[in-house]
């Protein structure tokens, strides 16, 4: 895999738009400015990485819009030693980014193949510390919680409850919520008695969150 001066350069195009729809945080934009992101996907659509844009990858899901990545990242509010699991690796690259910023990273993917594949490929990267689950993300993964942060990065119709079960006191949970073809994403931050405080950030398209495992 090869990271030349023009992927360099694209980055630093995307990095540019990302500031300009609002992204501040330099730790964010300095993942983005540093990990490859044309690796992340067929050589043959390795431009595409660095478009603003979704694009399909294996069984039928999604590399996350850039701007999305980032605004899920900053809503998270990560902090350098956060334990976080996210639901839906797919392609890894917001897990490569969370790992970046200094979290200790556990992702689930449901579809065998993908995480097969995804598996391996942040092995082949450096991003072998991250730890790859293959599970149902309704079920979390409680032997390794609580923890400090959960990240959704698939479109899901209700809060799963096993998952907020398995969320820090003050622990903060991201996740686009809604029927249909947008969702709305939603900052929930898990209070001392339990209750949970929601705020909500616009609205996003995302893949559904499905229960399950797909072999």
């Amino acid at each position: 895999m090869v990271d030349s001066h023009r992927h360099k350069g694209l980055r630093q195009q995307l990095v540019n738009e990302l500031k300009s729809k609002g992204i501040k945080d330099e730790k964010i934009l300095d993942a983005f400015l540093n990990i490859p992101r044309h690796f992340f996907l067929e050589k043959t659509f390795a431009d595409w990485a660095y478009k603003d844009v979704a694009f399909p990858i294996d069984a039928d899901q999604t590399i996350s819009q850039p701007y999305t990545v980032a605004i899920q990242t900053a809503l998270l509010d990560v902090k350098k030693g956060d334990t976080i699991l996210e639901i839906g690796t797919g392609s890894g690259f917001q897990a490569c980014v969370l790992y970046y910023l200094g979290a200790k990273v556990y992702t689930i993917e449901r579809q065998k193949k993908l995480f097969d594949k995804t598996e391996n490929f942040l092995h082949s990267i450096g991003y072998g510390n991250i730890r790859t689950l293959f599970g149902d993300g309704y079920e979390g993964a409680p032997r390794f919680g609580p923890f400090d942060k959960i990240l959704l990065t698939a479109g899901a119709v209700e809060i799963p409850e096993k998952l907020i079960a398995q969320l820090k006191t003050g622990g903060i949970m991201v996740i686009p919520l809604g029927e249909g073809d947008l969702q709305t994403m939603l900052k929930i931050t898990k209070n001392e008695d339990g209750s949970l405080t929601k705020e909500k950030f616009g609205h996003y398209r995302f893949v559904p969150f499905l229960k399950g495992v797909q072999l």
